[in-house]
């Protein structure tokens, strides 16, 4: 037996889901189909399992593409206000964290119940534990897809499938397989927002701060992110790598700087000028934490009391702190990466309806398309917006 449908959506993450809602609104038979036990589980794992579903400063400059402005359309007409109302709606209680990131209050699992009471309140067909076997264009219109369990045609086949990162929760970029199989060209896919690290030599030279966090801006040529630093056993991780290595590109360097609303150099000099008799790494430890103060002394050879030291060397001591170049040797990854970098090029979808431009009917949402948001919201928020795009077409 073939089914019907108007709408055939793959992937019951995030942005599948909301397509799956708006399309459902709009009238649309819904079909929606994943090969995991369990929808959402991206969602379910993310924020620490209170899940940072928006930011409430979502916008273009949040994402990087090779088409900057192609996210544009998406984003003012599905803005997290709009989905911070469907919460609400929902009585879910959230928060707001620093710099704009909103959180549950209990558990990402309110969301996923949340999605699935919408899509359930518009008749959207949920199948999971689905494999796809193919997909293939009908030449009077629409797809005919096989399946585990059975074949399903459909006038509109969205795919939302994700990319490649964190493959343990099923990702397997298989978004990049059909895109190709239509002929539509990828930016090519990369981890992003992943730790960094170092090669064997710096990491042996920084094995006594594995475990120390720091607050730090985080530099790769003209761009800076200000979060916590965490140095680790494999190098280099915290909110502002995350962000700069959706940046980075191998063999580049990146510039730390530690503390960087404190001016270390002035306040050391002040510290010798008030007790000229401590050391230098008791006054840069009431600065630093005391391991990363000690490292830092111990590297410079500035050993002694601050009495015994020139202000030039106490400023190449704060220089160390605070303008210290670091040449990461890779990234952890798509092991631990929380989104994929590129992936479906913008240049042949339409940005108002995520449609391919040469495939009638044919949808790419989410995270397989070459956008990507920066850490703290910003990429659910991308989610949701392009799959209501999506779902405003279909």
């Amino acid at each position: 037996m073939t089914e019907k449908c108007d709408v055939l959506i793959l992937g019951a993450g995030a942005a599948g889901m909301m397509c799956a809602i708006r399309a459902g609104q709009r009238g649309r038979s819904v079909i929606i189909l994943d090969h995991a036990k369990a929808p959402g589980e991206k969602i379910r794992i993310s924020g620490g399992g209170r899940c940072n579903f928006t930011n409430i400063h979502a916008g273009p400059k949040n994402y990087l593409s090779q088409n900057p402005h192609f996210a544009k359309s998406a984003l003012a007409r599905y803005t997290p206000r709009d989905f911070l109302d469907l919460v609400e709606k929902h009585k879910i209680a959230w928060h707001e964290k620093t710099l704009g990131q909103l959180f549950c209050d209990d558990s990402a699992k309110d969301i996923i119940r949340m999605l699935l009471t919408e899509m359930q309140a518009v008749g959207a067909k949920l199948r999971l534990q689905t494999e796809i076997t193919s997909v293939e264009g009908v030449a009077t219109g629409g797809f005919r897809v096989a399946t585990s369990q059975g074949v399903i045609e459909a006038k509109s086949l969205v795919v939302a499938t994700g990319g490649k990162s964190i493959p343990k929760m099923g990702s397997t970029g298989f978004a990049y397989k059909l895109a190709e199989q239509f002929g539509l060209p990828l930016v090519e896919p990369r981890p992003g927002l992943v730790p960094l690290t170092l090669d064997p030599s710096q990491l042996e030279r920084l094995s006594p701060l594995s475990g120390v966090a720091v607050p730090a801006d985080i530099s790769h040529e003209k761009t800076t992110f200000r979060e916590a630093l965490l140095f680790t056993h494999r190098g280099l991780s915290g909110p502002s790598i995350l962000q700069i290595s959706s940046y980075w590109r191998e063999g580049d360097a990146i510039r730390l700087k530690l503390e960087p609303e404190q001016d270390i150099a002035e306040k050391l000099k002040a510290a010798k000028k008030a007790n000229g008799r401590q050391s230098a790494q008791t006054a840069l430890g009431e600065i630093l934490p005391k391991r990363l103060a000690q490292y830092l002394v111990e590297q410079s050879g500035l050993t002694s009391h601050l009495a015994d030291l020139s202000d030039k060397a106490l400023m190449a001591l704060a220089a160390s702190a605070q303008d210290w170049q670091i040449r990461p040797s890779g990234s952890e990854g798509y092991r631990t990466a929380e989104v994929t970098l590129g992936g479906v090029d913008t240049g042949h979808l339409d940005s108002r309806t995520m449609q391919a431009k040469a495939v009638s009917g044919l949808y790419f949402i989410g995270e397989g398309v070459d956008v990507t948001g920066w850490l703290g919201g910003y990429n659910f928020q991308w989610a949701w917006a392009s799959g209501y795009a999506a779902g405003e077409s279909v």
